[in-house]
Parts: structure tokens; sequence; C-alpha cells
């Protein structure tokens, strides 16, 4: 009667916590949540006035009493209470609240995906917020190993695959056999907000103009690459004039937001080399045949997959669905008991 009841009430749910976006997959339904990893809390408190999408159109237009902000950074957690609050607001929106809250056989049990690098301190971090904000149990796997299942590698197989997860805080690399992570790399300095940071530092260095991180974010989105397109285009941009305080309007060109963003580019390119330094012939000889994946939103860079496979020399495809990759896994996850035992973290 026990088992039917929880079988009843609770729910198993795959979040992948992003510094970016968050996702929420939940178990026979698919992913149902897709939000901004972004906070809106009331000024001098910990009051939360919004979460997700409602709170990202607030970033840099909030007036002095609301404060919009990102508490996950470079994939893991830099706000413990904020991150806790938005996780429970996950929950609440995908799962029929009834009386989970005070049963805790009856919460949701969670498969959480976190960077391959983090410390123990900061997976702890994350288990506990998860727990405080409603989770009856927390199961951890790292982002590559998920990203690699969500897209379909045969990581089982005794043969070696390669999946390179670019986020908005980390750049993720692993080669993967046997159901096991052979080697990995996780570089918090090369993911899509590095990117962003690099266009807003060019263009105040350059034109004198201070613009916003969503402003940055459309700039890279619609004109930045990491290999020439063949096809060089132009984009309007506004924000601020730095030395007048006034708004400004200027035209800047994809081939310098390709050279502004040529040190993050540079760092996922030597991210993946270093991990394909370390690995044996005998995988490199599988890679040579099955290439690497790209995943994850930033991986959608144009260009970027051209300039991998310059690089390495090797066949790189992107996947068909990057963002959805690691939320994907986390469902595949939760349906495989025997895999989720074995990659369980202590």
């Amino acid at each position: 009667m026990f088992a039917k009841l929880k079988s009843l009430f609770s729910t198993d749910i795959g979040i992948d916590l992003g510094t970016a976006n968050s996702l929420v997959y939940v178990k026979d339904r698919g992913i149902v949540l897709r939000e901004p990893s972004v906070v809106a809390i009331q000024a001098g408190s910990k009051h939360v006035l919004a979460v997700g999408e409602e709170a990202k159109q607030m970033l840099g237009r909030t007036p002095g009493n609301i404060i919009a902000i990102r508490p996950m950074k470079s994939g893991v957690i830099a706000d413990f209470d904020i991150t806790e609050a938005m996780i429970a607001y996950f929950i609440r929106k995908v799962v029929p609240h009834r009386f989970w809250s005070n049963m805790k056989w009856a919460r949701p049990r969670m498969v959480i995906a976190v960077p391959s690098g983090i410390t123990e301190v900061e997976k702890r971090a994350v288990e506990d917020a998860a727990q405080n904000a409603g989770a009856s149990d927390v199961i951890l796997i790292e982002e590559p190993m998920a990203a690699a299942i969500g897209v379909g590698l045969p990581v089982s197989e005794p043969a070696g695959s390669m999946i390179v997860d670019i986020g908005g805080g980390t750049c993720e690399v692993a080669i993967i056999s046997l159901a096991g992570i052979v080697h990995s790399n996780s570089q918090r300095a090369a993911g899509g907000d590095a990117m962003d940071d690099c266009i807003r530092s060019h263009v105040k260095r350059v034109y004198n103009l201070h613009i916003g991180e969503r402003t940055a974010e459309e700039v890279k989105i619609k004109i930045g690459s990491a290999f020439p397109t063949g096809k060089e285009t132009t984009l309007d941009v506004r924000g601020m004039d730095v030395v007048t305080g006034l708004p400004k309007t200027l035209t800047i060109t994809s081939e310098e937001i390709r050279s502004a963003l040529k040190d993050p580019v540079s760092l996922i390119v030597d991210t993946v080399r270093s991990t394909l330094d370390k690995c044996e012939p005998e995988l490199a000889a599988d890679l040579i045949d099955r290439g690497l994946v790209l995943s994850g939103g930033s991986s959608q860079l144009r260009g970027l997959d051209k300039l991998l496979s310059k690089e390495t020399g090797l066949p790189v495809v992107v996947a068909d669905d990057p963002l959805s990759a690691v939320a994907e896994g986390t469902g595949v996850v939760m349906s495989e008991l025997d895999f989720l035992s074995r990659h369980r973290k202590s």
C-alpha cells in the first residue's frame, strides 16, 4: 500500500542546473520547463520577487529596490539561499503541490547534473539546496556524462566516445567508454558568459560604449562566430556612451566580434586538445571514426564545429538539440536504476 501511494504522489525530476538556463525533466513527461537561471529579489533581503524568464527581463532594468541576480556562477552555486529558492520554484511549477511538502516519502527524487570539475564542498551545496527546496533524495551526475547520454552516444560500449558540452559557465570535455569517464577536463573560463564578457569589453575599449549582458548575448547569437563563415554581417548595437553618459547607437561587424571572441574560443580548443593528449591509442583510434559531439547552448556559436575539426583533425558534429542534451540525459538516468546506482555521488 505504501509503495502504491509513493508511486502515485512522488515524482522523479531531472535538472540541468545551468549558469545561464535551467531545464527540468519530469519522468514520463520529458522536458517540461526551460527558464533562465535568474532570480529577482528585494534589495537588502532574500525575498524573491520573480524567477526565470520574468526575472531575466529585469536584468539591467530594475529600480534600486529590486536586484536581478544569477545565483549560479561557472556551473556552481554562488548564492545558496537564492539557488534554493530557484529550485523550489522549479519544483512547484512542474509538480502538483498536494501534500508532498509535509511528507518526505512523497517528495520528488532529483537527478541533478553538475560540472565534472567541482569540489566535494560544491557538490554538497547542490545536494543541500535541493533537499531544502523539497527533494527527498538527490543524485548528482557529471554534466559531460549526462550530455553524452542525452545526445545518444553509445557510452556503455567498450569504445571511445567524446563529448564537448559548452554551457554558460563552463566547457566540459570528456572521453567516455564502458559507462565511465576515462578522461575529462572542465574549464570555467570558456563558456557563454566569458564570450559575452569579451564582447562587452571589446565594445567598451574600442567604442567607449557600455552595453549590458543581454545586449552582449544578442550580439553573440546574431553575428558571433569562431571561424570565417564566408559572409560577414553587421549589427546595430545600443548602449551608453562612457564619455557623455548619453544613449548611443553604433554598427559593429561580425569580423570584429570573431576577433573579440578569440580568447574564450582558443581556450575551448586548448581544452579539447589537452584532453585528447591524454587519450590512449585504442581510444584515439575509435575517435578517428566517431569524432566528437558538441552540446550545450554555446556550442551553437557559428563555425565552432569547423574550427575544432580543423584543429583536431577529427569529425565534429553539433547535437540535434544541444540545449536539451544534459536534461535529456538526466531523464535517461532516472529510467535506468542500475546505471544510476553505479554513478551515484557520495
